[in-house]
C-alpha cells in the first residue's frame, strides 16, 4: 500500500470513528438500542484503525539508520499506544468503550501531524538491547500517564455534571465517579512502577552509552519533577486519603511535566531550533 493511500486511510478511518462518537453521543441516538449497528461498526472499524496506524509508525519511524523518534512521530506513537490501551479496556470491561470514541479525533490529529510535520531525529544506537527495554518501558509508561490523564479530565467532567443533576450520553455510558476514581489510582500507579523502571533503565543506560548515569538536562528534570509528583500523589491517597479534584489537579501536574520533559524538548529543538 503506497504511503499516501496508507496514510488517507489511516486519517479517513479516524475521522469516520470520530463522527460515530459524536453521533452516539447524541440524545436521540444513544436514547436508542444499546446494541444499534452504530456499536457494531466502531467495533470493527477500530481494531482496523490501530493495524492501520501500526502500519504508519512503522515506516515513518523505522529507517535505514535505526529509529526516526522525531516529535511528530513520537507524538503520533504514544497515541497510538494510548487509543491501544483503550481499546483492549474497552474489551475487558465493556463500561469503558465510551472512551474509545474520545481517543478517535485525538488519533486523528497525531496522525495528521504526522504528516504534515517534517521532523527527524533519528537515533542509531538501536541495537542496544538496553535501549529497547528502556524505550519500550518508557513508552508504555508515557502512554498510561495519557489514559490516567483523559481519565482524570472525565472524572472532572462526570462531577461537573452531577452537580446539575444531569449527565450527557457520553459520560451517562461510563462507570460510576467511584469506580471511575479506583480506577484511576490502579492506572496512576501502573504508570509509577513503570516511570521507575525507565528512570532506573535510563540511569544504566546513560552510564552505558554516555559514561554518566545522569545529566541535568531539561528533559531528565521534568521527567523526575514528574516522577515525584505521581509518588507524592499515590503516598498521599495512601497516607491522607487524597482522592477527588486533588487527585485529578496533581495527575494534570505530572501529566504536564512529563509533556515537557519529553514533546517539550523534542518540540523546542526540532522545531523551533531547528535541530
Amino acid at each position: 500500500m503506497p504511503d499516501l493511500l496508507l496514510y488517507l486511510s489511516t486519517a479517513g478511518l479516524w475521522l469516520a470513528l470520530a463522527g460515530l462518537a459524536w453521533r452516539a453521543a447524541r440524545p436521540a441516538v444513544a436514547a436508542g438500542p444499546a446494541h444499534g449497528p452504530d456499536v457494531r461498526i466502531e467495533n470493527l472499524l477500530v481494531p482496523v484503525a490501530l493495524v492501520l496506524h501500526a502500519m504508519l509508525l512503522y515506516r515513518g519511524i523505522v529507517v535505514s539508520e535505526g529509529l526516526n523518534l522525531g516529535v511528530a512521530n513520537a507524538v503520533s506513537l504514544l497515541v497510538w499506544l494510548t487509543a491501544l490501551i483503550y481499546w483492549l479496556a474497552g474489551l475487558a470491561y465493556r463500561s469503558l468503550s465510551p472512551m474509545q470514541g474520545l481517543m478517535a479525533p485525538i488519533a486523528l490529529v497525531a496522525v495528521v501531524l504526522q504528516g504534515v510535520v517534517p521532523s527527524r531525529h533519528v537515533v542509531t544506537y538501536t541495537a542496544e538491547p538496553l535501549f529497547t527495554m528502556h524505550f519500550a518501558i518508557a513508552m508504555l509508561a508515557y502512554a498510561l500517564v495519557i489514559v490516567a490523564t483523559l481519565h482524570a479530565l472525565v472524572m472532572l467532567a462526570e462531577e461537573k455534571w452531577l452537580h446539575r443533576g444531569v449527565l450527557p450520553p457520553f459520560l451517562k455510558a461510563l462507570p460510576p465517579l467511584m469506580e471511575m476514581e479506583a480506577l484511576l489510582f490502579r492506572i496512576l500507579l501502573a504508570a509509577f512502577i513503570l516511570l521507575t523502571l525507565t528512570v532506573v533503565t535510563g540511569v544504566f543506560f546513560s552510564e552505558l552509552l554516555f559514561g554518566k548515569p545522569f545529566a541535568f538536562s531539561h528533559k531528565n528534570v521534568f521527567a523526575m519533577l514528574s516522577w515525584l509528583i505521581f509518588g507524592g500523589l499515590l503516598a498521599g491517597h495512601h497516607l491522607r486519603g487524597w482522592r477527588g479534584k486533588t487527585a485529578v489537579r496533581w495527575t494534570l501536574a505530572g501529566f504536564f511535566m512529563l509533556l515537557l520533559a519529553y514533546v517539550g524538548s523534542k518540540f523546542v529543538l526540532e522545531i523551533i531550533l531547528k535541530r
